[in-house]
């Protein structure tokens, strides 16, 4: 019995340490494959073969030296195989069999030379050309997040559907079905070239956004953070920077994750409750983070050419993360940021953001009248921040008798149960409040 448990115990770990290499391994296996077999759902295929082949074997024989290689002969070997069968299969039917074998030992001989010749290539020219396939922008924002989550980040489709708080057979059918539209569409296994790699890298960078938002700011379920989310989305995009390291919004997006995650500690308190920005704790930011996202940002900064629109939202991050206190923060030139932003990159969110930066810089009236403009924009509709940030506004005015309608409004347009709960209980007191409350802000 103590040797059963000890066995069983033992195959747990190796389990366990399968899982960690998998993570780590996973985009290089599917890119090195996706290279030679060019489609991305038979190279993900054939790395969950070299997957499963680990978990049979491993325990019995012991995790190898060289872990990520023997995961990619595995899978290499898969594709090797299919190569050969599609080419057969797709030849003349050959009736003499030593003709056969002839034709079969020159068609290896061909395809072995074109693999090798495919694995000569550098492996960041693989993770390049998946992370660009899993994000082209013929898939819709959801697939786009499952399919990289799935490919580059090693998820698998029950993690991802956890992280989404959506069934699992949901996750399931948009991966497979965005595995099926890159290949009914022929998508193209590489990067792009010219103007089109600007193109794709925005969808790329957006995704990448995505999915560190929703571990940011959850926009459902009963939890205010999903930290492991934001913290594949800041993976893949220091993946990226290494690898485009002279792209200056990919050094800014890097630079803003950076800052926004050096926040986790003190977004939430012991209880779960949310903690607004200007509330915060700032003893307890990560100083590292900070200090990655700041050097990021200066490399950006560096780079010849206009800042972009994730360097600019960086550029405002950096501002809170240099100042030690609320009363310390440069809310001019945080506006003056927002400014710059509305301008290359204008939407009614960020109109929204700037007016709280006016706020905080020139008066709540300032800032009101900037949010009442905004109350018929239809992409606002829905949007909880515009009565909630209406709602602190008229606090921060003495205004309390207006307050409780917006916080309740607020509450009911947000999904996430956390938040909810934050905003009633604010509009509950509302008509004791006597000093001036945060405005929500993402940055």
């Amino acid at each position: 019995m103590a040797a059963r448990c000890e066995r069983s115990a033992s195959n747990d770990a190796t389990r366990r340490s399968i899982e960690a290499i998998w993570h780590i391994e996973a985009a290089k296996v599917i890119g090195r494959v996706a290279r030679i077999v060019h489609d991305i759902g038979l190279a993900e295929e054939f790395a969950q073969d070299a997957l499963v082949a680990a978990l049979e074997h491993w325990p019995k024989a012991g995790v190898p030296d060289n872990p990520g290689a023997w995961l990619m002969t595995t899978a290499k070997r898969r594709a090797l195989d299919h190569l050969r069968h599609t080419r057969l299969a797709a030849s003349r039917a050959l009736e003499l069999g030593y003709e056969l074998d002839f034709r079969h030992e020159v068609l290896s001989e061909e395809i072995s030379e074109q693999v090798d010749a495919a694995l000569d290539d550098d492996i960041g020219d693989d993770l390049l050309r998946l992370i660009f396939t899993a994000c082209h922008p013929a898939l819709s924002p959801e697939a786009r997040c499952a399919l990289t989550l799935r490919v580059m980040g090693g998820l698998t489709t029950e993690e991802i559907a956890r992280a989404y708080l959506k069934p699992e057979p949901t996750i399931a059918q948009r991966i497979v079905r965005a595995k099926r539209t890159l290949a009914a569409a022929r998508v193209p296994f590489e990067v792009p070239r010219g103007p089109e790699l600007l193109q794709r890298l925005a969808s790329v960078l957006e995704v990448i956004y995505l999915i560190f938002n929703e571990g940011y700011a959850a926009t459902g379920g009963t939890d205010w953070m999903r930290p492991a989310l934001s913290d594949e989305a800041l993976r893949l995009g220091r993946v990226l920077a290494g690898l485009l390291p002279d792209e200056s919004e990919v050094l800014g997006l890097v630079a803003l994750m950076e800052i926004q995650a050096s926040r986790f500690p003190a977004r939430v308190s012991a209880s779960g409750e949310p903690i607004l920005l200007l509330d915060q704790d700032r003893t307890r930011w990560d100083r590292l983070l900070i200090r990655r996202g700041l050097d990021a940002l200066a490399k950006a900064e560096a780079l010849p050419g206009p800042l972009g629109p994730y360097a600019l939202q960086a550029a405002i991050a950096a501002c809170h993360a240099r100042a030690l206190s609320v009363e310390q923060t440069d809310w001019a030139r945080i506006a003056a940021i927002y400014d710059a932003l509305a301008q290359i990159a204008p939407s009614p969110v960020i109109s929204l953001n700037r007016a709280v930066a006016i706020s905080m810089a020139f008066g709540p009236a300032a800032g009101l009248e900037l949010v009442d403009g905004l109350l018929n924009e239809p992409d606002l509709n829905n949007y909880h921040l515009l009565p909630s940030v209406r709602g602190d506004l008229l606090v921060r005015l003495e205004r309390h008798t207006e307050t409780c309608a917006e916080f309740e409004r607020a509450a009911s347009l947000t999904q996430n149960a956390r938040e909810r709960a934050f905003l009633l209980g604010r509009a509950s007191r509302c008509n004791d409040l006597e000093s001036p409350q945060p405005a929500p802000t993402r940055h």
